[in-house]
């Protein structure tokens, strides 16, 4: 209770020390940048998830080939949810002597559950509504163009005469993004009884369920107990995020990295204020030593005063990141539609306990040296000091540091690239510091007196010197990550999805119809064209062992094996493929050759050399692995797992795979094409395009916001590194004074060496960025291409030194301004 006491007195006491100050507004800082960053990830990812939920029609589902049992609704009921009912399959739609094969779906009164419909009537006014009553349709304006009607007139559909009520305009789907063909949207009752879903009919039957996240966890939990119909699975909102694997990996990456070096800023600025502060302290040590305090009551009294300082300011930290995460959600809610306003509280909770660790972390190692200070230092101030050729306390900021770049990323690979990235920039800047020291005592004498004067006082205090450098350097280095490097990041993400991506697939395209569709595309508009052959076959065997017989780690593996195939071959090496392990097999290999994607590889444990087994039709091929491929899938181009050498493969039976894009407004054309071509089935991936470019921009206005509390860290930081040693260079200003120095020399002197520091640390710090970024941008982000702004970065650099220029020069012009038999009764 007394060694409290003695805490909270000691805190009241050195209260307006700037150190102490700092430390307490780092701490509040980084559990405000962790707090916030965190409480936004949360809330994005269930954004995305409820927007999972509006693209499925409800909350849960089960889907099945067949009329699925009452009990699964029932049971729904009994849990208080909404229940919807909804059945997918094709049909085709007859009007004015022209036909149409159509994707439809019929649905019940009460869909969708979540989401809207988006609906257009005769006057082109769009609105939102449910499902269509009976005898009514929806049409979209592919289906509207091919059969050339408007809304209002009649179309006959599963035998039904039906009259168009509306132009579907968007639609939950059960979370398939993909249209194989003209949508429709019609009544479930009118479906029934055209027997449209009856026994034998290619009807995909769903029940979609709505309502809150308890009894809808509940329903599934009791689903997945019970024996699903044969072919039957459920919908969940996780299985149509995961089709967008990628783009939500790029996203929480992003917000991983912000949040991270937001923290490590903080804890650096933690870091300089607690050693400046153990310096002040040091003189305070040896009297208590010399009176006959105990090293462990030391001790205790340094610890006691650090609780009673991260207490109140972790509390501090943790309100604000509770307010701040509300307003900030307020303010960009708009971004986010659909969003549970619920603040969680769990991000902030833990951010608090992150930044005691940083607190720990960073400074418990001079607050500990400071305890061993020996009592005869209260009267040689040398021996304030022990010197160690090596401190194993100095481990634990940089093991706390990896520990949260560790617990921040998730990510082995991006966890990797940052600790190796900043310790690469904490040695070249070491190195470069004690290059420039060892540089200036060598030309210090021949150069101008106050060029002289800031030499001298960098060599000096060379370990000081040292430190001020890393850490300037560690600091500029985040905050260029953040403010340049990551918005190029995001750029380059965009630019992956340019406005002419492919956004239309074309399916069973024969060979004779080849140069008549690309000609056919070229005239409505179509660009950006890349074809392929398609075979289908079955894997059989792998090194001459029947693939049924085969025991597989991966359990994907099995479900591959017993599926069709879908294989394809090239001369060349397709666009967006790299071939990253052996050769391409080229045109004519000397025997059959296969190419596979990494996922087949790690999926089935194929090395280069081995043989796959296939039967394609009535003939059987054995190809040799001759290369491993890493594919761009986000490209969506025609890509493929397989693909064989054209020589041997050429002969299969096999149909032609096309991608191209073709803007909004040729519609029509696409329906003439459609008609043209009757064989074709035409996939339509915009929804899935503007799926992945709603992700980037809502990624890129949370790194914006984020970016702010960064700032702010790095403000601290160098507040921090460049108070370090004001005692220092307060003490040396008094004794130039007296010597005769003009405050213009001092004031020279000071912006000398000031301007080397920042340079040092700018360079190093732009050097850094640049080599993370890159490394970040092949590595975890998987940008093709990816290269840093480098025009940037240099101009960042020089800004860095031109700033702690200036703000070196704000913190000494005190000094140069105070007379001298003042100074020397401070200092």
């Amino acid at each position: 209770m007394k060694m409290l006491l003695l805490a909270l007195r000691s805190l009241r006491r050195e209260w307006h020390l700037p150190e102490l100050r700092t430390l307490a507004a780092s701490l509040v800082l980084a559990v405000v940048a962790l707090g916030v960053v965190a409480t936004l990830a949360t809330r994005i990812e269930r954004g995305m998830l409820a927007s999972a939920a509006e693209l499925i029609g409800g909350d849960i589902g089960i889907s099945s080939p067949q009329a699925l049992p009452d009990d699964f609704a029932a049971a729904a009921r009994r849990d208080g949810l909404e229940v919807t009912r909804t059945a997918g399959f094709p049909s085709v739609a007859f009007a004015r002597q022209q036909t149409q094969l159509l994707d439809v779906e019929a649905a019940d009164s009460h869909y969708p559950l979540r989401g809207t419909l988006e609906l257009s009537d005769a006057a082109g006014r769009s609105y939102h509504g449910h499902a269509p009553a009976a005898g009514r349709v929806y049409l979209d304006h592919r289906a509207l163009v091919a059969l050339n009607l408007k809304v209002g007139q009649p179309v006959q559909l599963g035998g039904r005469e039906l009259t168009i009520g509306a132009e579907l305009l968007r639609q939950p789907d059960g979370g398939e993004l993909l249209a194989l063909a003209p949508r429709a949207l019609m009544s479930l009752t009118d479906a029934e009884q055209a027997g449209l879903l009856g026994v034998g009919s290619r009807a995909r039957h769903r029940l979609l369920l709505a309502g809150e996240p308890g009894a809808v966890q509940h329903w599934r939990d009791w689903a997945q107990t019970v024996t699903l119909p044969q072919g039957a699975q459920l919908i969940t909102p996780e299985q149509t995020q995961q089709r967008m694997r990628s783009a939500f990996d790029r996203a929480g990456a992003f917000l991983r990295l912000t949040a991270l070096l937001s923290a490590l800023l903080a804890g650096i600025a933690i870091a300089l204020s607690a050693q400046r502060y153990a310096r002040r302290k040091t003189a305070e040590v040896a009297l208590l030593r010399a009176l006959g305090t105990s090293r462990r009551r030391v001790l205790g009294l340094l610890l006691g005063t650090l609780a009673a300082l991260a207490l109140p300011a972790t509390t501090l930290g943790l309100l604000l990141a509770l307010g701040l995460s509300q307003l900030a959600w307020l303010l960009a809610s708009q971004l986010f539609s659909s969003v549970p306003t619920v603040l969680p509280l769990a991000p902030s909770f833990a951010a608090a306990a992150m930044g005691i660790a940083v607190l720990l972390g960073f400074a418990l190692p001079p607050l500990a040296r400071l305890a061993e200070v020996p009592p005869v230092a209260v009267f040689r101030q040398s021996m304030s000091r022990r010197v160690r050729r090596f401190d194993g306390l100095y481990l634990i900021p940089v093991l706390v540091a990896l520990g949260l770049i560790w617990s921040q990323s998730s990510s082995l690979t991006l966890a990797g690239i940052l600790a190796a990235s900043l310790l690469g920039v904490a040695l070249v800047a070491a190195l470069l510091a004690a290059l420039l020291l060892s540089l200036a005592r060598r030309i210090a004498p021949g150069v101008h007196p106050a060029l002289r004067l800031g030499l001298a006082a960098l060599a000096r205090r060379r370990t000081l010197s040292l430190i001020q450098a890393t850490a300037l350097s560690l600091g500029l280095c985040a905050l260029l990550l953040l403010a340049i490097v990551a918005p190029a990041l995001l750029q380059g993400w965009r630019q992956e999805l340019p406005a002419d991506t492919p956004n239309w697939f074309a399916l069973n395209l024969q060979d004779d119809q080849r140069a008549g569709f690309e000609q056919a595309l070229h005239r409505i508009g179509g660009d950006q064209l890349n074809m392929l052959p398609l075979a289908v076959g079955k894997l059989t065997a792998i090194n001459g062992r029947p693939i049924d017989q085969l025991d597989f780690q991966d359990a994907r593996a099995k479900e591959w094996a017993d599926r069709q195939l879908r294989l394809s071959w090239s001369s060349d090496l397709p666009p967006a493929n790299e071939v990253i392990a052996g050769h391409w097999q080229g045109a004519h290999p000397a025997r059959a050759e296969v190419s596979i994607d990494t996922m087949w590889r790690d999926m089935f444990a194929l090395k280069l050399g081995d043989t796959l087994s296939f039967n394609v039709g009535e003939g059987r091929i054995d190809a040799t692995v001759s290369s491993i491929r890493k594919v761009d899938w986000s490209s969506f181009r025609v890509n493929f797992f397989l693909l064989l050498d054209p020589a041997h493969a050429g002969e299969l039976p096999h149909t032609w795979l096309a991608s191209f894009h073709l803007a909004a407004n040729h519609a029509g054309g696409l329906a003439q094409l459609s008609r043209d071509y009757s064989n074709l089935s035409l996939i339509d991936v915009d929804a899935l395009l503007d799926r992945v470019r709603e992700i980037v921009d809502r990624v890129g206005n949370a790194v914006r916001w984020i970016l702010g509390f960064s700032l702010l860290a790095g403000a601290l930081v160098l507040a921090a590194a460049l108070a370090a040693s004001a005692a220092e260079r307060r003490h040396e200003a008094a004794l130039l004074r007296t010597l005769g120095a003009r405050r213009n020399q001092l004031r020279v002197a000071a912006a000398c060496e000031f301007a080397l520091l920042g340079l040092v640390a700018g360079l190093t710090a732009a050097l850094g960025a640049g080599g993370a970024g890159l490394w970040l941008g092949h590595a975890v982000f998987h940008i093709e291409g990816f290269l840093p702004p480098l025009w940037p970065l240099g101009l960042a650099a020089l800004a860095a030194a031109l700033v702690v220029m200036l703000l070196g020069l704000a913190g000494t012009r005190k000094v140069t301004r105070t007379p001298p038999m003042r100074l020397l009764r401070e200092s």
